[in-house]
């Protein structure tokens, strides 16, 4: 069973997808143990209460300075035992303390095809914000590995979605999330779940079942 550890911000809605993957049997062997947030205000953790997932919340707000934040935030993930961290909307740079801890064992969904439009500032709807404005024609989201830069670890699955004439950012935020980000990530869950995630020579692969 893939004990995972889900981070989170905002409103959840890619916690809400794995929550469902779980219940529907898209994602198997799989048990989420926590979430944690660092704003008291997300909605997530209404959604993990729902699902009678224990959550907390760690706010840099708390404490003193980063560091203590930093350790604060990995006591949290500790104490879950998880043996994979997924950051679903979770808008704090993940501490080195961290990443060195569960190397390998850290994923984050983006908004866009990486490289494009990702790195500092590059989150939310900002994200769509920057592709409207650059003109591109197709967008889409990436699941990766964490490492110590700004999504810049390896990639484990994309998915493209189409821009179509007249989009919103938020009209392109909303497809986004449901073409791709809610297909993705519960895949990518499931493919680790059942081993079939292999990292070699700094790429990611999902072998077939």
């Amino acid at each position: 069973m893939l004990r995972i550890a889900v981070l989170v911000s905002g409103g959840g809605t890619n916690l809400q997808a794995i929550i469902d993957g779980i219940n529907d049997g898209k994602i198997r062997n799989t048990k989420i143990v926590g979430v944690i947030s660092n704003n008291l205000g997300a909605y997530a953790l209404n959604r993990a209460a729902d699902a009678l997932i224990p959550s907390c919340v760690v706010s840099r707000k708390n404490f003193e300075n980063r560091e203590l934040f930093e350790e604060a935030l990995l006591g949290a993930v500790d104490a879950v035992e998880p043996d994979l961290v997924v950051l679903a909307g979770f808008l704090v740079k993940i501490p080195d303390i961290m990443i060195e801890k569960y190397q390998g064992r850290i994923i984050n969904i983006h908004p866009s095809l990486i490289p494009s439009f990702c790195g500092v500032g590059a989150y939310g709807l900002h994200v769509h914000e920057m592709a409207l404005a650059r003109g591109v024609k197709v967008t889409g989201a990436t699941v990766h590995f964490v490492d110590g830069g700004m999504d810049t670890g390896p990639i484990i699955a994309q998915k493209a979605v189409m821009v179509e004439p007249g989009d919103t950012p938020e009209v392109l935020q909303r497809r986004v999330m449901e073409q791709a980000e809610w297909v993705l990530l519960p895949m990518v869950i499931d493919a680790i779940a059942g081993g079939r995630v292999v990292l070699k020579d700094g790429k990611a692969v999902i072998t077939e079942e």
